[in-house]
């Protein structure tokens, strides 16, 4: 498929894509954000509505996440044990950097998934919340989109470089897994035939 093609699939379903971009970002999607961004700078797509799809997308979903707290998270974690080592976590660097936790935990690994979650359940005020996180959404969304696009090039050719490394080391690895396996069963083929008829074996069943 041609530049051509592409650029008149996204003429033609533009606002499809963003819409997409929205409902990828509010789930999360950094190196989705990553890869729009590269697509605009190939003039695929307009960078903006990228970006504040991406934005916009972003906090809603965290929105989200901090209202499901706030409303049902005692109930949630009573539920769900799993998510309690995650989100003493959160509530720990929240209490240990307050605003600037609000601000970058969509940057930090590990708690970007109950973060919002957490602080819904903590107690901290909804529109505190809201305007730091409008804030920290639209610096996510830039700070991605941005990478994608500034970088573009680059990172083109370093992802066709990965992925040709990785498609060498699976057929490799097929590679591999189909010998053992092959190996593994004439070694099983020979035993069964080296090994020694019994009377009970070769007893016809009347």
């Amino acid at each position: 498929m041609d530049i051509e093609t592409i650029q008149g699939l996204v003429t033609d379903y533009g606002l499809l894509i963003y819409a997409g971009i929205f409902i990828w970002t509010f789930f999360e999607g950094e190196t989705f954000v990553i890869f729009m961004g590269m697509a605009a700078h190939h003039g695929l797509l307009d960078w903006t509505a990228v970006f504040f799809s991406a934005w916009i997308g972003s906090f809603c979903g965290d929105q989200c996440w901090f209202w499901i707290g706030r409303r049902w998270g005692g109930q949630l974690l009573q539920r769900y044990p799993k998510w309690q080592g995650g989100v003493e976590t959160a509530l720990d660097l929240l209490r240990r950097y307050d605003t600037w936790f609000i601000l970058s935990f969509r940057f930090i690994y590990g708690v970007r998934n109950v973060a919002s979650f957490a602080m819904g359940s903590s107690g901290v005020a909804p529109l505190r919340f809201a305007i730091l996180n409008f804030i920290a959404a639209g610096a996510w969304a830039l700070s991605f989109a941005g990478f994608g696009y500034v970088f573009g090039q680059a990172l083109e050719k370093m992802i066709g470089n990965i992925v040709l490394a990785f498609g060498i080391t699976m057929l490799t690895m097929f590679a591999l897994v189909f010998l053992g396996t092959y190996i593994a069963r004439r070694r099983r083929q020979r035993r069964v035939a080296a090994a020694p008829v019994t009377v009970d074996a070769a007893r016809e069943t009347p």
